[in-house]
């Protein structure tokens, strides 16, 4: 994959640069788990992020009898397990839908697996109806995501095989 000049163009135009390398990436590869290390890897190295990875549902002990489980990541340690409708991994699970927070100091219940994060997307991985993952991306300042990133995030990660 060709390096991209993350300092120049828009941020439409990086992810149109973006979505043919995901394409070219993911084409013959049925491996969940590579694939999404390498749209991590790809995302957060186009756009900078502070942390860029999935969350993967997991059966456990848990009450609800599953919760997110750490899946591959790009970025500083993160947190391991989150429960389901917890922080804003979780509640896109439980809601089944993207959401974008622009502070997360003002996200009712952000689980802050870092102070130095403060801007957040997580968009659900979804397989016959069913979260089965989520892509979440922190940066560490506010105001960072808007509809251009949910549009494209959700076109990339629709595209995981």
């Amino acid at each position: 994959m060709e390096s991209l000049d993350v300092c120049s163009g828009s941020k439409r135009d990086k992810y149109k640069t973006l979505l043919p390398q995901i394409v070219s990436l993911l084409e013959g590869e049925n491996d969940i788990i590579a694939n999404m290390a390498n749209i991590s890897s790809a995302i957060h190295f186009t756009f900078n992020n502070f942390w860029t990875g999935f969350y993967v549902v997991r059966p456990d002990s848990s009450p609800f009898g599953e919760s997110l489980v750490l899946g591959p990541f790009q970025g500083p340690l993160a947190c391991t397990r989150i429960a389901y409708g917890k922080g804003v991994c979780g509640t896109s699970w439980k809601e089944n839908k993207t959401i974008i927070v622009p502070d997360v100091d003002l996200f009712p219940g952000h689980i802050a697996c870092s102070s130095l994060s403060r801007s957040e997307i997580v968009v659900p991985l979804v397989r016959d109806g069913k979260v089965i993952a989520v892509l979440d991306i922190d940066s560490s300042e506010v105001g960072t995501y808007d509809d251009t990133d949910r549009e494209f995030l959700e076109i990339i990660v629709n595209s995981i095989k």
